[in-house]
Formats: structure tokens, sequence, C-alpha cells
């Protein structure tokens, strides 16, 4: 007849077991994490599943056991820091630094910009619009326009000039 094995639910075989392999298993995620308290977690986690789930392991299986469940929840922690350094990095990119107060000054000013671009002169307002929104140079506005450089550079300070008065001096344009 075949031996009966040791049931891990026993105290004395479950100390057994700890005293066997908590350091080699310790050491084994030591060489894989680099933290010596990481590690040391992660084993004794593990020892407190074993001392719960006794009646499932078999004795013989054991060893096997830690050192595959010590693995997994060492690459479940991996795992956890990756999810976590990936939301800190998105939650860093969509933070606005700026007050409540400071965001609703810039919404209205927009507002008011896009009144006073509305009240320029048609033509200095195409001029301005093209230099500022569209990034285009004076000589490329003349050929659009088919106008002279010289006459464009007349129309962009005019249209300074007004939006200067209708936002304020202190508005750099």
């Amino acid at each position: 007849m075949s031996e009966k094995e040791p049931s891990i639910c026993e105290e004395k075989i479950y100390n057994e077991l700890f005293r066997k392999y908590y350091e080699p298993v310790t050491k084994y995620i030591y060489y894989k994490c680099g933290n010596l308290h990481q590690a040391e977690d992660i084993v004794q986690n593990v020892f407190i599943k074993i001392w719960k789930l006794c009646a499932t392991i078999i004795y013989s299986k054991a060893k096997s056991y830690i050192y595959s469940a010590c693995n997994h929840s060492f690459l479940n922690e991996v795992a956890h820091e990756k999810v976590v350094l990936k939301h800190q990095k998105t939650v860093e990119e969509h933070t606005n630094y700026e007050s409540p107060d400071f965001l609703i000054e810039v919404d209205e000013f927009r507002i008011k910009l896009k009144q006073a671009i509305n009240m320029l002169n048609p033509k200095e307002r195409e001029v301005f619009l093209l230099s500022r929104v569209e990034d285009k140079t004076y000589k490329e506005i003349a050929e659009i326009t088919g106008l002279t450089v010289k006459a464009i550079e007349r129309r962009m300070s005019k249209a300074l000039r007004e939006l200067r008065d209708l936002l304020g001096a202190h508005i750099k344009v």
C-alpha cells in the first residue's frame, strides 16, 4: 500500500515547509525584483495563502506550488505597477495647473478677442487672420490678395492698432 502524504494543514508540517523554503524562495524573488522588502512581502503573502488553502495543496507538490505562486505574485505586482505608472502619466498629461479664475479669464478674453476681430474692417480682418491664424507671411498674403507687400503691412498695422484700442494697450497682439 502507498504511504499517505503529510497534510500541510498540520502546524508542524507547515512550519517545516516554511523553514525549508522561506529563505531560498525569498532569494529567488529578490534576484528577480532587486528589492529585499518586496521579495519578503511576496513570499510571506504566499505562505499566508498556503496556510489558508492547506487542504487543497498536496505535500509532494508544495515546493513547486510555493515557487510558482511567488513568481506569479511578483509578475502581478510588476503588471500592477505598469498600470499605476501609465495612469499617473495620463493624469499628469491631463492635469491643468492654472486656477479656475485664470481659465475663466482666458475664456472671457477669447470671446472679447473674437468680437474685436469681427469689428475690424473686412480687408484688415482678412490680412490679420491670414497672418496670425494661417501663419502666412506678408509676401504670401500679397500673392493671395493681389496686393503689394507694403499694402499688406499697412493693413496689418491698422488692424493691430484697432485691436489694441478695442482690447486695451496692455494686450500684445
